[in-house]
């Protein structure tokens, strides 16, 4: 006998043990109550669809990428003129477009418009953006503005008198794992998908894929074209923007917690750029060995404090171990970033460190994070595809330009197929004067005299004066239609 048939009579015999010593089962039915627990879910998640399909809608995008023909020395040219080669070439593709899907909700109404979230990764670069509705009407989006460090974009749409649905933003502090959740969004170009999940998972940070993250992990379903649709507890109330999966893995989404996107939103709306706290210390998370030798459980290690921060100016110092954060403990370096970004600039707050073995609180008032009105500029200046730099000395110089020219902007980029573009602005161009007519124009001295002319002017733009080389020039800058 070999070993195929030894194995082969092994498990017939065991299989004969089994039959031969199982009990009876007896055939399962399931009772009204039974049901009546089931349909009572059931009823649950086609309420939540009910009110919540409504108000999500459907974007899609159009970008344009701009080809230049290709950097060739002129000592190379005269080949292709040899052979009756014109150049530049004339068959060569000026531009292309792409187009997109994604999800957004409705969140307010407002003066005749209509304001969805949605994640910036959607929208962004797009020369065009339709919404469409789930009545089925479409409509030309306008960009109010963008936060790339949370995957965050608040979009418009004019809508007028007609009443359209808004969802309820719930509070993403509150959720649990475990808790029942629906994803709504159109995976794929399939409109209005509905799925259901758990909450897998909170606070998921260094997947790379944003700068600040602080995700809701879940097992709905999401799929390409999800982004920007709402996750959605049982009541129907928004607690996450869907924004990414992991790509070959099942039950594996992520999305930006509602608190984080309402703090965007209502920045973008007030100030017209996202503001965040600073502390000024670089950080890192405590191992095991150091917590032990401190005595601690959780925290954070400074190893160094910014000189003129807002940490040197309470007190803070290298070697202190961050515990506490305005009474609330702090967990790892993720959760103390995030405690420190959402506190208003200004605010004074108590910050406990364990210095030499002692507990000691400091009172720190919080800055604001260097480079948020960078940020903000590049959020509105966005829409009209160009960059500025505040014109210096060296620059000046640089650029060749008269000494009577002593403030203004240098454009640094300009975006192809952008309305800058459009309008005929050039890198090199130095921006003198801004208003939204003849009349009002005044001196532009800094990026806020740039940017407030653009606020003003809204959808009916503003009018350039601008340097060039030794020319001067007006160009009307209209917004993204």
């Amino acid at each position: 006998m070999n070993t195929r048939q030894l194995l082969k009579g092994c498990v017939a015999a065991a299989f004969t043990l089994v039959a031969a010593s199982a009990p009876v089962m007896a055939q399962v039915e399931a009772t009204q109550q039974d049901y009546q627990v089931v349909q009572s879910l059931q009823r649950v998640f086609e309420s939540v669809a009910e009110k919540v399909k409504p108000a999500v809608v459907n974007i899609s995008t159009v970008s344009e990428i701009k080809f230049k023909h290709p950097p060739i020395p002129p000592q190379f040219r005269d080949f292709f003129h040899q052979f009756g080669i014109p150049f530049p070439f004339p068959n060569f593709p000026d531009s292309f477009q792409t187009r997109a899907l994604g999800s957004g909700f409705i969140v307010k109404v407002k003066d005749g418009w209509a304001y969805i979230l949605t994640n910036n990764h959607v929208v962004a670069h797009a020369k065009k953006i339709r919404v469409k509705l789930s009545d089925g009407t479409v409509y030309r989006a306008k960009v109010v503005g963008t936060d790339p460090k949370t995957d965050v974009a608040l979009i418009k749409i004019h809508v007028g008198n007609k009443k359209v649905p808004v969802l309820q933003l719930g509070d993403s502090d509150k959720i649990k794992v475990g808790e029942f959740v629906i994803a709504v969004g159109n995976p794929y170009g399939l409109n209005w998908t509905v799925t259901h999940g758990i909450i897998s998972a909170k606070g998921r940070h260094g997947l790379g894929l944003n700068p600040i993250e602080d995700f809701i992990q879940t097992d709905a379903a999401i799929n390409p074209g999800n982004s920007g649709g709402p996750l959605c507890d049982i009541h129907g109330r928004v607690i996450g923007i869907n924004t990414a999966i992991v790509r070959n893995a099942q039950g594996l989404g992520f999305a930006v917690p509602i608190n984080i996107a309402k703090k965007v939103m209502e920045d973008l709306l007030k100030y017209g750029k996202v503001i965040r706290g600073w502390l000024g210390v670089y950080i890192e998370d405590i191992s095991g060995e150091l917590a032990q030798k401190f005595g601690v459980k959780e925290g954070v290690l400074v190893t160094k404090v910014m000189p003129g921060s807002p940490a040197e100016k309470g007190g803070l110092k290298s070697g202190d171990i961050i515990v506490e954060f305005n009474g609330k403990p702090v967990k790892n370096v993720a959760d103390l970033q995030l405690k420190v970004i959402n506190t208003k600039p200004g605010t004074k707050v108590k910050i406990t460190v364990i210095r030499d073995g002692e507990r000691k609180t400091l009172t720190v008032k919080i800055g604001q994070m260097p480079g948020s009105q960078q940020l903000a500029s590049a959020d509105l200046l966005s829409k009209y595809g160009f960059s500025v730099q505040k014109l210096t000395p060296e620059l000046r110089e640089k650029l060749g330009l008269p000494k009577w020219i002593k403030t203004g902007l240098v454009v640094t980029e300009v975006k192809p197929g952008s309305p800058a573009d459009d309008a005929g602005l050039q890198e090199g161009d130095v921006i003198v004067k801004a208003g939204t007519t003849p009349r009002n124009m005044r001196p532009v001295k800094s990026v806020d005299d740039l940017l407030a002319v653009l606020r003003k002017g809204g959808d009916s733009g503003a009018l350039l004066k601008v340097i060039r080389g030794e020319g001067v020039i007006y160009v009307v800058l209209n917004p993204q239609e």
